[in-house]
């Protein structure tokens, strides 16, 4: 018999609570993976029972002693060392190498790919025993009881912010939110994020085609069919897999566990061409040795985001747009930096950036990031920059404090039309001709003309007061040490 249900997110507290107690858990980072490949086999299970109501000869890519129903569903089940050696030694080893068996293939692929790197934290079986009584309580088939489950889904992801480097897999989704808003994906439309993390471009894109252009199940499945992702780590594969699901995708395997950089640059074809890149590439980290080669040599190097960018150029369709997150070092660097800029503006009209605080990605990095707006097929001939400023009264944004959708209201306001007509230089935006940055041989670092410098004062004076300063402190150590020996003598 399965445990009562309860509300999504007390169940979701009281899963954490119970992993808290178990001293194979360590930290939040580890809790969401051992919660992840749990609720992805709930889900799998969930999904099945249904497919083989409503098709013919359906078969699960999972026997049927592994499936979660015959081990997890009966709250009085095997519990303990017994449930232990079962996950460790027969559910693990064997999801692993399943291979490409039942009646669907891409359902197979996945399920291995989740698990080819997944691992059981918990070392108490009692209370993994207590977790998989909690999660049977969940209907993932329940249309709104997964939608609930799918936002409190992300809050958990959110969480990873302060998860030590798994900060790095999460892009804050009021910055997320703003970008797909810009670009307006449409069902048809090809898809594609190349370091998808936990999937939080792909969500907010499929919940704005939802909201806006989905109104069938023509449209609905070509939406589905569009989507395109690439993931190099695994937790975060596994997360936008259950991300995926929790989402109603009903075939993730298009969210491949690879590299992308590690395919020869000159493999990609127009078969591989997509409408749209949205994307947070890695930045500041380096790829290993050899990737670069894959490159043409006036692209070389190991920076990753440097070689992110010049895959996009080659992967957008004539006519395709992207909106994606850079640091502010890919603006003013120089040498293979400088020819990458240079290719995007002949190639891609880079209409808007707009300029972010160095505080947006706090406590994973506190670099200031730029999104960078663009289309192929037209050189670009200005560029628009937006300064996004933290809010009145805040002195910069945090983990208490993050940046959400609403703070980009003034940029949304001032965004302009469909083509981005009736732009303005306000106080916070401002347009710079092509000439001009051909003129600074590309470097794209501008700061915001409209605002007035400080006044620090003359450098004369000011250096005159530091040494009447300093002479002042000299005088009033002299006389404290003339104290204190006079003490000492006493």
């Amino acid at each position: 018999m399965a445990a009562p249900t309860s509300t999504p997110r007390t169940a979701v507290k009281g899963i954490q609570d119970i992993m808290r107690k178990d001293v194979g858990v360590d930290g939040d980072a580890q809790r969401l993976s051992q919660l992840c490949w749990l609720f992805f086999l709930k889900i799998i299970d969930d999904q099945d029972q249904a497919l083989e109501i409503t098709e013919d000869n359906y078969r699960s890519p999972i026997p049927e002693h592994l499936q979660w129903r015959s081990w997890a569903a009966d709250e009085e089940g095997i519990t303990g060392d017994r449930l232990l050696e079962f996950i460790n030694q027969e559910l693990f080893p064997y999801l692993k190498e399943m291979g490409l068996k039942g009646s669907h293939p891409n359902r197979a692929k996945v399920v291995q790919e989740v698990f080819r790197d997944a691992y059981n934290y918990m070392k108490s079986g009692q209370l993994l025993r207590q977790v998989v009584n909690k999660i049977n309580g969940v209907d993932f088939n329940n249309l709104s009881e997964r939608k609930h489950f799918g936002d409190i889904y992300e809050q958990l992801l959110n969480d990873l912010q302060s998860a030590g480097n798994a900060g790095e897999y999460y892009t804050p989704r009021g910055v997320t939110s703003f970008m797909v808003e810009r670009v307006d994906p449409k069902p048809g439309e090809l898809l594609l994020d190349t370091s998808v993390g936990t999937g939080g471009f792909l969500t907010c894109a499929i919940r704005h085609m939802r909201e806006r252009h989905v109104k069938s199940i023509a449209d609905e499945q070509a939406m589905q069919a569009g989507l395109r992702a690439t993931e190099k780590k695994q937790l975060p594969h596994m997360l936008c897999v259950t991300n995926m699901l929790l989402h109603g995708i009903e075939d993730p395997s298009f969210v491949l566990h690879d590299n992308t950089l590690a395919r020869p640059y000159t493999s990609y074809g127009t078969a591989d061409q997509v409408d749209l890149i949205l994307t947070n590439p890695p930045f500041g980290g380096e790829e290993e040795d050899g990737v670069q080669d894959n490159f043409p040599g006036q692209f070389r190097t190991r920076e990753t985001a440097d070689l992110f960018l010049a895959l996009f150029m080659r992967l957008l369709k004539p006519g395709g747009r992207a909106a994606i997150v850079l640091p502010d070092g890919t603006l003013f660097g120089e040498g293979v930096k400088t020819r990458l800029k240079e290719r995007l503006l002949t190639e891609c009209n880079l209409h808007t950036i707009v300029r972010l605080p160095n505080s947006v990605f706090r406590p994973y990095a506190s670099i200031g990031t730029n999104l960078l707006f663009f289309e192929k097929g037209s050189p670009t001939q200005e560029i628009w920059y937006y300064e996004h400023r933290v809010p009145e009264g805040q002195k910069a944004y945090s983990m208490t404090r993050p940046i959400k959708q609403e703070h980009f209201a003034d940029c949304v306001a001032w965004w302009g039309g469909p083509n981005r007509e009736g732009r303005a230089d306000t106080e916070q935006a401002w347009r710079v001709p092509i000439d001009q940055i051909k003129k600074r041989n590309y470097n794209l670092d501008l700061k915001n003309p409209h605002t007035v410098a400080e006044d620090h004062g003359d450098p004369e004076e000011l250096l005159a007061s530091l040494q009447a300063a300093e002479l002042k402190a000299s005088e009033l150590r002299d006389q404290l040490k003339a104290i204190l020996a006079e003490a000492l003598l006493r």
